[in-house]
């Protein structure tokens, strides 16, 4: 029998818990309305099924939004322009973003009204980034890397200018807070840093990296479209751990896990306690 070490925070975050739960609460009060989310209320393929077994319709943009419908921003979050079009077009809507990107969001508000341009660590085509860079009141800027910070410095001249500094919150904090550093150096009391990273998603990469250390082999569970899941796995990946990333059990591959006596296990936070669950179960089973 396999030897399995579990994260204590694998699984679903606060932010997400409160989405499911809304959404669940307005899926058994619904009365004859059409429920439906604005975009995928979180990555979670498996999760994203079960409400569509349920009736639940995703809406692609509000423009798909209908009078009778009662429609639940995402956990996410979305852009400034499209929650003010779908609450014009709908008769409910309710907002899951969660606390720490609607805190994030108006952190960027308030920090560029001055004038001040953004410079925000991301994923350009996320939503929860898209939402982010809809608040910034000037010009903004997106990197996903200390690679394409240092492009982008070469790239635009912000002589003279006034910036601030800020991160999608479930980023890695270790390098965000190098590239902190680096600019500090360079732009001096211009720069404005708004510490945006959840508190929840740094907990989870620390223990990933300090489970990493103890173990042969990881295993990452969650949406693969998930960036928070994903940095799970480079993270592991990055202490020369051998790592996998599943969505299901049914994923693992025995042959990867020859000669491996001991495992961790983590999972993204909009990964099911169940699935976590089962994944655990056919590793132990080996």
């Amino acid at each position: 029998m396999m030897n399995v070490i579990r994260a204590s925070r694998a699984g679903f975050c606060m932010g997400v818990a409160l989405a499911l739960r809304k959404l669940d609460s307005m899926v058994a009060a619904r009365e004859g309305e059409q429920v439906a989310t604005l975009g995928e209320i979180i990555h979670n393929p498996q999760v994203l099924e079960d409400y569509a077994r349920k009736g639940v319709r995703r809406l692609g943009s509000a423009s798909e939004a209908e009078a009778d419908m009662a429609v639940l921003i995402r956990a996410h979050g979305v852009t400034r322009s499209m929650e003010e079009e779908l609450r014009g077009r709908c008769s409910r809507v309710e907002d899951a973003t969660c606390p720490r990107v609607k805190k994030a969001q108006l952190a960027i508000a308030e920090a560029t009204a001055p004038g001040r341009e953004l410079l925000l660590y991301g994923e350009a085509d996320h939503p929860e980034v898209r939402g982010l860079i809809s608040y910034a009141a000037g010009p903004s800027h997106i990197f996903s890397s200390p690679e394409e910070l240092a492009a982008l410095l070469e790239e635009v001249s912000f002589e003279g200018r006034a910036v601030v500094l800020a991160a999608q919150t479930t980023q890695d904090r270790i390098i965000f807070d190098g590239m902190r550093a680096d600019l500090s150096a360079r732009f001096g009391d211009s720069l404005t840093v708004l510490d945006t990273i959840c508190d929840a998603t740094r907990q989870r990469q620390e223990e990933a990296g300090e489970l990493a250390g103890r173990v042969q082999a990881m295993v990452v569970v969650g949406g693969k479209t998930s960036g928070n899941t994903r940095r799970l796995a480079e993270l592991a990946r990055m202490r020369g751990v051998p790592t996998v990333l599943v969505e299901t059990a049914d994923e693992l591959d025995r042959a990867f896990f020859v000669d491996v006596d001991t495992v961790g296990l983590t999972a993204g936070a909009s990964t099911p306690g169940y699935i976590i669950d089962e994944v655990e179960a056919r590793l132990r089973s080996w």
